[in-house]
């Protein structure tokens, strides 16, 4: 096995991602979040200054595309690609052409797929070196929320890749409406933190959003039995929310293995995955327990991409085994399982391309 990349989040600065469907009141919570102390050095990324209505608190002009806001924060659209911007403002601040920023958020459109945001962020070299994921937050319509869930799929991918959900508009339902919400959300994405939250009365202390960020603040690394939560999606519990029709294709499980692994049968299972269900694998994410190494391997995709990957300074806890979560679409548990078994036996090319037939 080649040698792997060590983790370390010391200078990469996190990037916060604020999702939701049309009129969920993401906007009105990033209006929120942009007033209150604390959020000085962050710079927020729209697609367009129109679309979020954060006029209201534009300052002045800095540089091409970039605005400061009341309170010091820094505001630039997206005119070519999320990449490209993230790198002008990086070298900006390196030549203090903009304010010194700690933190971004971006916000999607009300319609957008989170998962493009997400392949770009640990796909692109440039972003994988100074950037790194941080909390995706995605706001749910209490009144609407079902009908969206039940009609637009980026809806439903929206809600299954959060770190943390917030419903909203929860002064306008009833409590057993609003505890029907809850629960299909639950089915959709177990690991989630819910909350609630009547946008017109209540704020949100940016504190209590960004410290749900899996880093460590104190050893600057990934804390990875937050970051997994392998317990959660533990066999003996089925959510009553996903036997819903509309929610029946989202899986979310994770693989468990005690025996180590050789990097090459990783590498296989992980080619076939992304080559022929690609699109499928709305999120991976896990550490491996190879034998090259004594350090778990840190693995992480989404779709069809995944990072390059490194290895953690020691294991989470005293038991060494790979656990590796997925969020799928219409791909079972037992399918991926019996890909990586037969992986584990094969010898010869043919064994290898016998055993990609069962995605088939």
């Amino acid at each position: 096995m080649r040698t792997l990349a060590r983790e370390n989040a010391l200078t990469h600065l996190p990037i916060h991602i604020i999702t939701g469907f049309l009129g969920s009141g993401k906007t009105t919570l990033l209006n929120q979040l942009l007033q209150q102390p604390g959020m000085e050095e962050t710079v927020v990324i729209v697609n367009e200054f129109g679309e979020i209505g954060i006029d209201h608190l534009l300052v002045k002009a800095t540089t091409e595309n970039m605005v400061l806001l009341e309170g010091g924060c820094l505001c630039c659209s997206v005119r070519t690609d999320l990449v490209n911007t993230l790198e002008d403002l990086f070298h900006k601040q390196a030549c203090k052409k903009i304010p010194k920023f700690k933190q971004i958020i971006v916000e999607t459109t009300g319609i957008a797929d989170p998962a493009p945001i997400l392949r770009t962020l640990i796909n692109d070299p440039f972003i994988a070196r100074h950037y790194r994921l941080g909390v995706i937050i995605t706001t749910v319509d209490a009144v609407y929320g079902t009908e969206q869930l039940d009609e637009y799929q980026e809806s439903v991918k929206q809600a299954a890749l959060a770190n943390m959900l917030i419903v909203t508009k929860i002064d306008l339902v009833d409590a057993a409406k609003l505890a029907v919400l809850k629960q299909r959300l639950r089915g959709l994405n177990p690991s989630a933190s819910i909350d609630e939250l009547n946008l017109n009365e209540q704020k949100l202390d940016p504190r209590s959003l960004f410290e749900r960020d899996c880093y460590n603040p104190e050893t600057q690394r990934l804390d990875v039995n937050r970051w997994l939560q392998a317990d959660i999606y533990s066999d003996n519990q089925s959510p009553p929310s996903l036997n819903h029709i509309h929610d029946a294709y989202i899986k979310s499980f994770c693989i468990e293995h005690d025996e180590p692994l050789h990097w090459l049968t990783l590498e296989h299972w992980i080619q076939q995955l992304t080559r022929l269900r690609g699109k499928d694998l709305l999120r991976v994410k896990g550490i491996a327990y190879t034998y090259e190494t004594d350090l778990p391997v840190l693995i992480q995709g989404v779709q069809h991409i995944f990072q390059p990957p490194v290895t953690l300074d020691a294991w989470p806890t005293d038991e060494r085994r790979s656990q590796i979560v997925f969020i799928t679409r219409n791909i079972e548990k037992t399918t991926i399982e019996r890909v990586l078994a037969a992986l584990k036996k094969s010898q010869t090319p043919v064994d290898v391309c016998q055993a990609a037939l069962i995605l088939l």
